[in-house]
């Protein structure tokens, strides 16, 4: 797995301080954020489908299933188990569909996750997004949390838009398009950008005695 130095997070919080006063008020509250790190895997990106549009409980629930029934998540064991009995572990139709797009896509070499790694964040999304299964959401939460791609930017994420709402004092939150060109200020270190407003959340959630997100 790969993540950015402390001292370039270090670097782009300052930055990102004196670009947003958001962004600076959830610096003070959260120092250098810790960046979020996951194995280039298969596994990441299955998880990350199975959480969209579900509660994070429900999804707890749905991936532990998942997991027993596979007991490891791997391509070839998505591929070649019965897919009524992987279905019948909460998946809707269509997310037991993209489970398998992605699982070939990987197994055929449509998908190359190392060539993901290496290359530039928009050559590296644009070969996720080719994947039918892989949306924009599960792309950049991949190229952050697998590849360590500084610009990488989750659009459309309700808590980064929700945090970002409270620590700029708005009435009210973003559209999701209004928020995406916000971010663009934040370029080069928008992955950076989402830490700092994760950690803000999750230390929002601890004081109220909420487990992290």
């Amino acid at each position: 797995m790969t993540a950015p130095s402390r001292a370039a997070i270090q670097s782009a919080c300052e930055a990102l301080s004196d670009i947003d006063p958001a962004l600076a008020r959830a610096y003070a509250t959260t120092g250098v954020p810790d960046w979020r790190t996951h194995a280039p895997s298969y596994v990441l990106l299955a998880r990350t489908v199975v959480y969209q549009l579900v509660s994070t409980r429900a999804a707890d629930a749905i991936w532990g299933r998942v997991e027993a029934f596979l007991g490891e998540v791997t391509p070839d064991r998505v591929l070649t188990c019965d897919q009524e009995k992987l279905r019948a572990c909460g998946l809707s139709r269509p997310k037991l569909s993209h489970l398998n797009t992605i699982a070939a896509a990987i197994s055929e070499g449509a998908l190359d996750l190392a060539r993901v790694e290496a290359a530039d964040v928009e050559a590296a999304r644009a070969e996720l997004l080719a994947v039918k299964g892989i949306g924009p959401w599960t792309a950049d939460l991949y190229l952050l949390y697998a590849a360590g791609k500084i610009d990488a930017f989750p659009h459309g994420d309700a808590a980064l838009m929700e945090a970002h709402r409270r620590l700029g004092g708005y009435e009210a939150r973003m559209e999701n398009k209004a928020f995406s060109a916000h971010a663009e200020r934040w370029r080069p270190h928008r992955g950076v950008a989402a830490h700092l407003l994760w950690g803000w959340v999750n230390a929002e959630r601890a004081k109220a005695g909420v487990p992290p997100a």
